[in-house]
């Protein structure tokens, strides 16, 4: 092919909206021969170090979260400084648009800005070589179909009830194919609606911004206890072929004033908090903790880690924040295992790379991660895949910009065939 056919030669943004009903980033790319779009996703639960999401603040207008500037700063600046350049230069050009910006947290442009034309001009390269997304990322990498996190109860910031945690995920992981995970996390779901509105009622199965259910439960222990006998009758085996993960968020219920956490209703420090995470280890098939401490908590991260990490994945977000000078922090601490990672956070393709490969290299766990306020567009997917992550975080099985990613999943396992690898039964080994 022709240097010219990938050369980029147009970059257009525009407003859409999430899955929140806010306003986000959309940016469409063109090279001479190709074509790429990527809609940009935004999170309710942040990290307070992620790369700035760039907002109007005209109150007037989306109660101040329209993304005008965002969108004038693709138009306007970044689209024409990258015109004319080969679209196979990802890392040069994410530099580029990184400089442009020129501040520590993208403050200026937006990471969603920079994000957007990222991603689309990872999309465009692809599309001209008439490649799929994934196979283009690969670069020598074995593609790798993920393991999913499912979030199926939703709490903290992600529903209207008084859980203190975020997220309880079912976790399919003991399964030959990624097809049949999603089947037992889809007949696990549908158990749990049962369960839930026999006991709680009808509200109970409204479901929150993940598409998990946001019943009236008050106590961790009681919603890991659901989603367990749930499990049991989908006809599947806690432990020997479903485990449990959580998603604490421990920020959100975190008084800095007085260094305690909100749980349950009670307020308690870290060693007591620590203990809770070992006793509900203990007594359900948990296999998976995220962010079980506040975001600069580096020693309580490593005092679970090395006290449960050998039977738990110890997962990393605000933490991190996909940012490999976090990353390399933790890795020097031993705080966590396990890095997920969040395209936005960050806000280059790039520098998501860069903080994958980092974590790799130290043997940590890989959780590719969607956000709360998510689109249609499933690129998620296929960087899960193409970064052989071995596990992804998509939402519930439910809402169709959740299922939008699964979805992708089970067309790209199609498509590999008899290659396809699943990364679910190593994860199951690993963790007993």
């Amino acid at each position: 092919m022709s240097s010219s056919e990938f050369r980029v030669e147009k970059v257009v943004s525009r407003e859409v909206l999430d899955s929140r009903a806010n306003p986000t980033v959309q940016v469409d790319l063109y090279t001479g021969s190709g074509f790429g779009r990527f809609s940009v996703p935004s999170g309710a639960s942040k990290g307070h170090l992620e790369a700035l999401e760039l907002r109007d603040g005209d109150k007037q207008r989306y109660a101040g979260l329209g993304v005008q500037k965002a969108v004038e700063n693709v138009n306007k600046i970044l689209g024409p400084k990258i015109l004319g350049m080969d679209s196979r230069d990802q890392a040069k050009i994410d530099r580029i648009l990184i400089n442009l910006d020129g501040t520590e947290n993208k403050g200026r442009l937006g990471a969603n800005a920079i994000l957007g034309v990222s991603i689309a001009l990872a999309r465009a390269s692809a599309d001209t070589t008439k490649s799929p997304f994934y196979r283009a990322l690969a670069e020598g990498r074995k593609p790798s179909l993920p393991m999913p996190l499912m979030n199926i109860i939703n709490g903290g910031k992600h529903a209207g009830n008084e859980l203190s945690f975020q997220e309880f995920m079912v976790i399919p992981a003991g399964f030959r194919t990624f097809k049949e995970a999603l089947r037992c996390g889809g007949e696990i779901y549908h158990a749990l609606r049962l369960r839930l509105e026999a006991k709680y009622g009808k509200s109970a199965i409204n479901v929150g911004d993940e598409g998990g259910f946001a019943p009236p439960i008050n106590s961790v222990e009681e919603a890991l206890g659901q989603i367990n006998d749930a499990v049991d009758e989908a006809g599947y085996s806690p432990g020997q072929n479903v485990a449990l993960g959580i998603d604490a968020a421990a920020d959100s219920f975190y008084n800095q004033a007085s260094g305690k956490y909100n749980v349950d209703g009670k307020l308690i420090d870290g060693d007591d908090l620590l203990e809770l995470y070992v006793s509900l280890q203990e007594k359900f098939p948990l296999k998976s903790i995220e962010d079980p401490f506040h975001d600069e908590d580096f020693a309580s991260f490593t005092r679970i880690t090395k006290k449960r990490g050998a039977k738990v994945q110890i997962v990393g977000d605000d933490l991190f924040v996909t940012n490999i000078k976090r990353v390399a922090q933790g890795i020097r601490v031993k705080a966590a295992n396990a890095l997920l990672v969040k395209i936005n956070q960050i806000g280059t393709l790039t520098e998501t790379i860069e903080a994958v490969e980092m974590a790799r290299k130290a043997n940590y766990g890989l959780v590719l991660s969607h956000r709360s306020g998510e689109t249609e567009d499933n690129s998620i997917a296929d960087i899960s895949v193409a970064l052989a992550t071995g596990q992804i975080k998509a939402g519930a099985p439910a809402r169709g910009e959740r299922t939008s990613k699964y979805n992708r999943l089970l067309l790209i396992e199609e498509e590999l065939g008899s290659s396809a690898r699943f990364y679910g039964p190593e994860f199951l080994k690993s963790h007993n």
